[in-house]
This record gives structure tokens, C-alpha cells and sequence, in this order.
């Protein structure tokens, strides 16, 4: 009897299937099986906050198949991702099928390679409850905060407004950049910059910085004029050459914060494309039998940790040493410590084996993740490696009691700079709006007390700029510096955000939208709370708090409870709809027919343009992802090889929202429309006559006889040719069950079979 893995992922399914024999069994649950309903808030908050789950819908499938083969099975491991939200899908498999909560059934691993899924399976533990419980208490935290004050907007912005706990706050932050640049006022400032010339004729460049004493800043023309009149008139010299070697520390392998922020700056990657190609590189490619099959790229990559196990870390320094030499290694191995609210569930985000190189799969692997793996590599291997070393100078000149200064450097070693060819290369400290020449080569060799003469004078002006707007990488940032949200959810957090219409993309920046704006302002006059970064960070470590089992659902949720709920009451009885209007999301584009200016809409399948002369110009277009008008081509109509049945005209082919149609061609003056069907070979039951796919409504899909509505036939379920062996009344297929049932209701013949039904 076969041993049962129950994983989250087919593709991780198929990595581990690989790795395990025969003796064991690999399937997939495809995410979670079991939630909170859809329709209505599904937890008990006067019984402990109890939650209410129930099976989600479209996986009665997936869960009839664990079930049977959990009944055959002789040992059944549940083997999901080793974070909170994979303790909590293996919380709820177990209870599904019924293992006991102290029976050792729980394996991880952080990397998806054989040695590391083999050791998990000998060492199975108990789920960790207090895992699961932090994961219920942020599921029921944020089911409540959402059902509960969507409706406060629904009734007082617009229907359809969803609200999120973590969400309203990402939103809040980016309303308040957008205020902050809307509210700059820029302030004008000089620089004076002046090339030098010794009496060989080498020539230096230098800026103004202030006094002996002090930096001085210029504010005005009339600054910049008064240096002018006395450095013109006067005589430079030399007033001290400063050299010195700086070093440059290689960053720290990374987190998935890190990850975030560097794909998303370097690779020009939004935050859930990122985490998609992390998790393919994490769950296993096909490298081929000469790179050991397939096999996980990489370890866990939701983790906020710094740690890197001791194995490899010594690999990492073999592969340095093979690569580049002793010189590259540093004194002694580095050791990088984690935040102090770190999990360190897990190691960071390192190769799984630093043997693979870049290179070595790159044709292998997509372009995405080629460059994303090569992102990684570098990091972490580079993490490991010897400092850069900088030759650095600073040469002050002085001329009439004003300093000017020139810096340089050259790069002397460079360390783990080595494997980005220098591209990250300035030394640690240097400011670069000083810097007058970046290479000490061009930078003559001068004395203290040497002459200089004046050769040119430029001052400039320039205006201070406003505060830049969000990317995804600097919003990552501001979410781990202020505490909000964890790594898993970052990505979340962002698509989120805009696919409810309340942030939208201008290039790679995140813009609020006009109902992003009124949102935020309605939530922060009403729920102060919910849209506040440190409460919500707080927050965060309460529920922390739970996993690490300082605390329980009930104290946690009880005390956010109390003052959420009078502030809802309150807030309720005091705001009309009446007061609060969403101003248009004006586009700059044009409606070609009535030459309105269209303005952004949001429907139930995405954003649009539209006319604001509505309904006397109905004129819409759809938008690509940057809100770009989608211009598409025109073809000729399919004409039907029939006619209208009302006015006799031609028969249009069309596509509608269940599918396609026939119209006349004389709409909207005649408004008939056929539905396009699909024959199947099989008989109908009452008349004879062939079997067609129809689609209600709804868009579920049914059978129905051709001669419909003379026949009057019609069924959810499919009905079959074939005759029942016990009574000799026709067959069905009930698809939802798997069963061949009989159509005489007192028979009650019936088997479980799948079967292959009619085509798509």
C-alpha cells in the first residue's frame, strides 16, 4: 500500500513525484479546499469568533479524489509550503480527511530538492496549531473588517466597494504621497561649479561648498553673483588633498522584501510577476538528466529572514574560491543578522544549489526566470564574498575665504563587485552630489598651498523637487520599514489595491484614483484605526503574537472588536450619502464622437473608457493595463447561412457575454437573436431528434433537444444513447457526481463512471 504526499502545487507535485519511488503517492490539492463562504460573513463573533468553513466552491473534485486516496493510502504526509498560509491548508486537509490533530503527518522542507524532501519525510511532526490559529485570526480579522465596512461604503461612495484591513492603509500611504507632491511648493537653490587649471595646464573641476567651518547653501542668484565677484579677483590655492581607501560591503543574500525591491529596480518587474517567477524557480524546473532532472532553483522565498545554513554557506565559499581565487574570500565567513521581528522560519532566499550556475541553465529556463535566478545567485553567492576596495581623494580648494571641492575614486579590488563587472560600484558614503570627477585618473596630482588659476565660472540655478511617487519597489520598502503587512503578502497587497480601482499605474509609478481619494478620506474621518499605519503594524505583532503562543484568537480579535464596532454604529448614523461625490477620473483622451474628454469607468469586467455624455453618446473603449485605448481591428461580419426569422434580413455572428450569437443585421430595428449551438451525436430522448449545447443565463451550460420548444426537452445533465440493462429507459450523465443514472426514477440503476462528455 502506497505511502500518500499531499502537496498545494501540481508543478511542486511533479518535482517531488521524482524524488520519492514507487512507494509513495504525490497529488496536489491545488491550494486551499476549505474557506470562509462568499455570501455571507461566515464567523460566530458572539461564540469566541468562530469561524464558519465550507468547501470551496469547484473543488468537490479535487476533494472526492484526496479522500479516496487518502483511504488507500498507508501513511498520508501533508507536505504544503512552510509558512503560516501551508500550515493552515494542511490544518484544513486533515480535517477534511480525518487524521487525528496529534498524529505526526506534517513534513517540510525549504528547498524542493531530494536530499531535503527525503530528510522531511523521515522526520514528520504534528501541525503546529499555534501556526494555524495566527492564520485563522488573520483570515477572520480581515473577513470581518471587509464585510463589515464594504457595506458602509456601498451605501455611502458606491456599490461594489470592497474594503480591506491592510489594503485601506497601502492606500492611504499613496493618497498621502499624491498630497504631499500636490501640496510642494519648490524652493530654489545654486550651485557654482568652476574648472581650475594649474600652471602645467592640467585642468580641475570643482563646486562651491561653503567656508572652512561649515557647508553653505546658495538660495539665490544674488548667493551665486556675490562668490563670483570675489573669486574672480582673487587667487586659488590648494587648502588640503585628502586620500584615503574606502570599502564597499556586499548587501546581505536576500529577503522577499529585498527580492522585491531589487527585481522590481533592476529587472523593471511588478511585485506579483516577481513572486510568480519565484515560485517556479521554488517548486522545480526540468534542468535534464545532466543537471539532476528536475528540481527546485531555489529556497522558500516568502521569508524575512537573513539566516544561511552553515552547508551553504561553505558551498557558496568553494564556488568563490574555484571561480575567483583566495583574494576573493573574505577574512572570516559572514554571518548577517535579521531584523528583530523577523520569523526566521526559514533561511533567506539563496540557490539551492550554488553548483548551478546562471549560465549554466540559461537556456533552460524562460527569459524571466533566467534573470530573476541570476538576480538571486549573485546575491546570495556575492553575499559571501570579500569587500570592494576604493582608492578615494578629496582635494579642497580655496580662493577669497570660499572652499570648493573636487572628489574622485578609483576601484582598487573589486571583491564581490567581480560578478557585476562594477556596476554597483561607489564606495560607501560618498555623496555623489559633490563628486566633480568619478575617476582619480583625471584628477591632476596636486600640493598643498599649489596655485590655481580660474578658468570658468557656471553657476546654475535649480528648484528642489517634490517627494517622487510610489513604485513597487519603493512601497515594499515602506511596508517593511513601517510594519505593515508580511512578506507573503506584499505582492497581494499591491494587485489588490488596484484591481479594486483604487490605485491605477502611471508607467511604473502608483497613482490614487478619485474613489482611491474619497475612500481614504471617508475611512480616515470615520475609522481613524483602519487606515492608520501603526495601529495596523501593531496589529501585526499581535497576530504574531498568536503564533508564537503569547496569545489567542479571542484576545486579539475581542479587543479590535469593541472599538471597531462603536465606531461603525457611530459612523453610520452620522454620514449621508449626500456629502460625498467621486470626481471623475478624466483620461486625456478624446471621444471621437462627440469631442467630450473620456473619463475612466470601472464595470464587472475591468476598466474602460467612456464617453461623460452618457447616454447621449454611449461611445466606450477598452483599456490595456496602462489605461492605453485598445484599438482593434475591424472585420467583416460572419453572415449565417440562414435568415431572420422576424424580418427575413441577413444573420450577424456575434459575441456576447456567455458566448457567441446570431443577430439581425437590422438592429436595432429588428431585435432578433438565435443562439449558436453545438450538435452532439447523441439522440433525444423524447422525440429522437438531435441533442444541442445551450447556455442559460447564468452561462451554465444544459442540453436541450433541436426542436425545442415543440419537443420541450431539456436538461442540466447529458443524456446518453445508451439504455438501461434493468428497465430499458434511456441514460444520463450527471457530471457533478460522476454518475450514469437512469432516467425512470423507479429503478433507481445507477453507476459511478467518468466519463469524457461533449466537446468545449
Amino acid at each position: 500500500m502506497a505511502n500518500l504526499v499531499i502537496v498545494e502545487s501540481p508543478a511542486k507535485a511533479l518535482t517531488i513525484k521524482g524524488y520519492l519511488g514507487s512507494g509513495y503517492k504525490v497529488v496536489a490539492s491545488i491550494g486551499h479546499i476549505r474557506d470562509l463562504p462568499k455570501s455571507s460573513l461566515g464567523v460566530d463573533i458572539d461564540n469566541h469568533f468562530e469561524p464558519h468553513y465550507i468547501n470551496i466552491r469547484g473543488k468537490g473534485d479535487v476533494i472526492r479524489q484526496l479522500k479516496k486516496e487518502a483511504k488507500n493510502a498507508g501513511k498520508i504526509f501533508l507536505a504544503t509550503d512552510p509558512d503560516r498560509e501551508g500550515e493552515a491548508i494542511s490544518w484544513h486537509l486533515a480535517q477534511t480527511l480525518g487524521i487525528p490533530e496529534d498524529k505526526a503527518c506534517r513534513v517540510t522542507f525549504n528547498e524542493v530538492t531530494k536530499n531535503a524532501v527525503k530528510t522531511a519525510i523521515k522526520t514528520p511532526r504534528k501541525i503546529d496549531l499555534d501556526l494555524v490559529n495566527s492564520q485563522q485570526a488573520r483570515r477572520i480579522l480581515d473577513r470581518i473588517v471587509g464585510y463589515k465596512l464594504s457595506p458602509f461604503l456601498w451605501k455611502n461612495v458606491k456599490s461594489g466597494l470592497s474594503a480591506g484591513r491592510v489594503q485601506s492603509v497601502a492606500t492611504r500611504l499613496i493618497v498621502d504621497r499624491e498630497n504631499e507632491i500636490r501640496s510642494f511648493t519648490p524652493q530654489e537653490y545654486w550651485t557654482v561649479d568652476v574648472t581650475l587649471e594649474t600652471e602645467r595646464g592640467e585642468k580641475l573641476d570643482a563646486r562651491f561648498y561653503g567656508s572652512r567651518k561649515t557647508k553653505a547653501t546658495l538660495s539665490t542668484e544674488a548667493d551665486a553673483n556675490k562668490i563670483a565677484d570675489a573669486v574672480k579677483a582673487g587667487q586659488f590655492s590648494v587648502l588640503s588633498v585628502k586620500r584615503a581607501q574606502k570599502v564597499k560591503q556586499p548587501a546581505a543574500p536576500f529577503t522577499t522584501s529585498t527580492m522585491q525591491q531589487e527585481a522590481a529596480k533592476k529587472l523593471g518587474f511588478q511585485s506579483s510577476r516577481i513572486m510568480k517567477v519565484a515560485q517556479e524557480l521554488y517548486e522545480g524546473i526540468d534542468l535534464g538528466p545532466d543537471l539532476g532532472g528536475v528540481q527546485g532553483l531555489i529556497t522558500y522565498m516568502r521569508t524575512d529572514s537573513l539566516r544561511v545554513s552553515t552547508v551553504a554557506q561553505e558551498a557558496a565559499l568553494s564556488t568563490i574560491r574555484e571561480q575567483f581565487g583566495d583574494d576573493y574570500l573574505p577574512e572570516t565567513a559572514r554571518v548577517y543578522r535579521s531584523k528583530a521581528n523577523a520569523q526566521d522560519a526559514h533561511e533567506a532566499i539563496r540557490p539551492s544549489d550554488v553548483s548551478i550556475t546562471p549560465k549554466s541553465v540559461r537556456k533552460i529556463l524562460s527569459s524571466d526566470q533566467y534573470r530573476l535566478y541570476k538576480l538571486i545567485w549573485e546575491r546570495f553567492v556575492g553575499s559571501q564574498m570579500a569587500p570592494a576596495v576604493f582608492d578615494t581623494v578629496l582635494i579642497e580648494t580655496e580662493c577669497a575665504g570660499y572652499v570648493f571641492r573636487t572628489s574622485g575614486y578609483n576601484l582598487r579590488f573589486p571583491g564581490f563587485l567581480a560578478l557585476s563587472d562594477g556596476a554597483d560600484g561607489m564606495p560607501d558614503d560618498e555623496d555623489e552630489t559633490e563628486v566633480a570627477s568619478l575617476s582619480i585618473s583625471q584628477i591632476p596630482d596636486l600640493k598643498v598651498k599649489e596655485k590655481l588659476s580660474l578658468g570658468a565660472f557656471l553657476p546654475t540655478q535649480h528648484f528642489t523637487e517634490p517627494p517622487a511617487r510610489y513604485n513597487d519597489a519603493t512601497l515594499v520598502k515602506l511596508f517593511e520599514e513601517t510594519g505593515i503587512g508580511r512578506p507573503s503578502t506584499y505582492a497581494t497587497i499591491i494587485t489588490t489595491i488596484i484591481s479594486r480601482s483604487y490605485v491605477k499605474r502611471e508607467g511604473k509609478s502608483l497613482v490614487p484614483t478619485p474613489l482611491g481619494v474619497v475612500t481614504t478620506e471617508l475611512l480616515e474621518k470615520n475609522f481613524p484605526e483602519i487606515v492608520d499605519q501603526d495601529f495596523t503594524a501593531q496589529m501585526e505583532d499581535q497576530l504574531d503574537g498568536i503564533e508564537n503562543g503569547g496569545t489567542t484568537i479571542e484576545g486579539v480579535l475581542g479587543a479590535f472588536y469593541r472599538n471597531f464596532s462603536t465606531e461603525l454604529t457611530k459612523a453610520d448614523s452620522q454620514v449621508e450619502k449626500t456629502e460625498i461625490e467621486v470626481p471623475a477620473d478624466v483620461s486625456e483622451y478624446v471621444c471621437e464622437r462627440c469631442g467630450a474628454q473620456m473619463v475612466y469607468k470601472n464595470g464587472r469586467f475591468g476598466r474602460f473608457l467612456a464617453c461623460p455624455n452618457y447616454p447621449e453618446c454611449k461611445n466606450t473603449k477598452a483599456v490595456d493595463k496602462d489605461g492605453k485605448p485598445i484599438e482593434r481591428e475591424k472585420t467583416a461580419p460572419v453572415v449565417a447561412d440562414f435568415k431572420c426569422e422576424l424580418c427575413g434580413g441577413d444573420m450577424i455572428e456575434r459575441q456576447g457575454r456567455f458566448g457567441t450569437f446570431f443577430a439581425c443585421a437590422n438592429y436595432p430595428k429588428c431585435r432578433f437573436t438565435k443562439q449558436k449551438t453545438t450538435e452532439i451525436d447523441v439522440p433525444c430522448p423524447v422525440c429522437g431528434s438531435k441533442i444541442v449545447i445551450k447556455f442559460g443565463r447564468a452561462g451554465r451550460k444544459f442540453y436541450s433537444c433541436e426542436k425545442y420548444p415543440e419537443c420541450g426537452f431539456s436538461s442540466w445533465d447529458l443524456p446518453l444513447s445508451e439504455k438501461c440493462p434493468d428497465c430499458g429507459e434511456p441514460l444520463f450523465y450527471r457530471k457533478s457526481k460522476n454518475l450514469v443514472l437512469c432516467r425512470n426514477k423507479d429503478c433507481g440503476y445507477k453507476r459511478e463512471e467518468e466519463l469524457q462528455v461533449d466537446p468545449e
